[in-house]
């Protein structure tokens, strides 16, 4: 059975797991009634409509 002949060092752990940690943006999508961009399944900030209905009553400035 193989045996490592030398511990393996923090530096040379932390490169090999390095690209495992890399952050993404959030997918947004288009609100169907205003076109706002909104996280999925998600309410609507700006109009306050979630799955074709309002959820939120929203104040027109």
């Amino acid at each position: 059975m193989a045996v490592p002949k030398r511990k393996t060092s923090a530096q040379r752990k932390h490169k090999r797991r390095s690209s495992v940690w890399k952050l993404s943006a959030p997918t947004l999508t288009a609100c169907p009634k205003c076109g706002e961009k909104i996280l999925p399944h998600h309410v609507c900030e700006h109009c306050g409509n979630y799955d074709g209905r309002e959820v939120i009553a929203v104040e027109e400035k």
